[in-house]
């Protein structure tokens, strides 16, 4: 089995990876690089059975996703306001019961602050472990061939999207409701980035006999369907107006969905035209991001926004559409985002915004590892490396970002 056969012979896509196999799938990657994967199946076949740290990992995982799911909707105890168990439903993390009235309604925002009420609606939790376990499952049969993997990942992708007992509708209508105030918003789209993931997974599994071409066909429709919500629902016309990073990775899901259905004009259309505005409306010429440092979580959103910049850079390869290299005419680009984020992760300037979550360095390895291959300077691999610590050895990026030597 040749990894080379899952991918779309004109992308060069990237990953936006995690540096750690056990990190939070919230931190972890979109997309995958196609030679690094190749690379890491040659490691796995001539390691005589001894694999190295990074391949261990992801067979202990995958073996982990084997016993795991299946994962549904269908299974909460909530009705949504449709009366549909098959609608996804949620709850806004940042808005609590308001101590002024009897019964807390209608609920108040604290940003940054998390209320474990939402943990009651299981659909989020849900479908992050589905897309967690498509990952770990699609991309061990890429580098293993083993076909468990690959039928463990159709039958979980069968009870999400395919079985009608148990599949979800496509629409996020009522994500993120919040108590007293909405029955769902357009904020609550920005759960639905957890199915690029999954369908980087999908395409691993394109020509394994466990996922059958009336699999493939339906599952595509389903996205079809989805594309089309987004795109025309008062939700989904909320979310691509937002600003800050909600309307960023809002249009990273809907360029990824529409290449997923070939609708390649749209998809190009996207990156080229709404992906330079995002550059210029969300990154100043010094290269912050105003938006995101007014958050309480500054220094998580900023890395969140440029994640979404770095995930349409990297479908902009794909498509023929560079955005790497994309600078206004005042010095605005997703590489001065970056560098204004260093000097503060290296601890030679002080970061003065509220960082109510803390502040790490995790989530920029990955992102420095693509700056590495996409510019040419060894400074950014170093400071990966630097940042990623013990973590370094046995880090998922190994396999979707940098190429493994045999």
């Amino acid at each position: 089995m040749s990894p080379s056969r899952f991918f779309c012979p004109i992308a060069v896509l990237v990953a936006i990876a995690s540096g750690c196999v056990a990190q939070s799938v919230d931190e972890r990657a979109y997309f995958n690089n196609p030679e690094a994967i190749r690379a890491a199946s040659a490691v796995a076949r001539t390691s005589g059975g001894q694999l190295p740290a990074p391949l261990h990992e992801l067979r202990k995982m995958a073996d982990k996703a084997l016993k795991q799911g299946p994962f549904t909707v269908t299974g909460k105890q909530q009705i949504p306001p449709s009366g549909d168990r098959h609608d996804y439903m949620s709850l806004s993390p940042y808005w609590w019961p308001d101590p002024s009235k009897p019964d807390g309604k209608p609920y108040i925002r604290r940003d940054g602050e998390v209320n474990p009420e939402r943990e009651k609606i299981p659909d989020r939790d849900q479908l992050r472990r589905l897309a967690l376990a498509i990952e770990n499952l699609s991309l061990a049969y890429a580098v293993f061939a083993d076909e468990r993997y690959a039928a463990k990942a159709s039958a979980l992708l069968d009870a999400w999207f395919l079985d009608r007992e148990t599949r979800m509708n496509p629409n996020m209508q009522f994500a993120q409701a919040v108590i007293g105030r909405s029955e769902g918003r357009g904020v609550g789209l920005i759960e639905a980035r957890h199915f690029l993931r999954i369908l980087e997974g999908v395409d691993l599994l394109e020509g394994s006999p466990a996922w059958k071409d009336e699999q493939s066909k339906t599952f595509r429709a389903w996205f079809e369907s989805f594309l089309t919500w987004m795109r025309e629902s008062p939700n989904g016309r909320d979310e691509r107006d937002a600003p800050n990073n909600h309307g960023t990775w809002y249009h990273v899901q809907i360029a990824r969905y529409a290449m997923a259905v070939a609708k390649d004009s749209l998809a190009r259309a996207i990156l080229s035209d709404v992906g330079r505005e995002r550059v210029a409306s969300t990154v100043m010429p010094d290269g912050s991001q105003p938006l995101e440092l007014a958050r309480t979580d500054s220094w998580g959103y900023s890395l969140f926004n440029l994640e979404a910049l770095m995930a349409l850079a990297s479908l902009g390869e794909r498509a023929g559409v560079d955005l790497w290299n994309y600078v206004t005419s005042d010095g605005r680009s997703i590489r001065r985002a970056l560098d204004y984020l260093l000097p503060f992760a290296e601890g030679t300037s002080t970061w003065t915004y509220p960082t109510i979550r803390g502040k790490n360095n995790d989530r920029l390895v990955p992102l420095l590892l693509m700056a590495s291959r996409v510019w040419g300077d060894p400074r950014y691999a170093d400071l990966a490396r630097q940042f990623a610590g013990s973590d370094w050895e046995r880090g998922r990026y190994r396999i979707t970002v940098l190429p493994m030597v045999p």
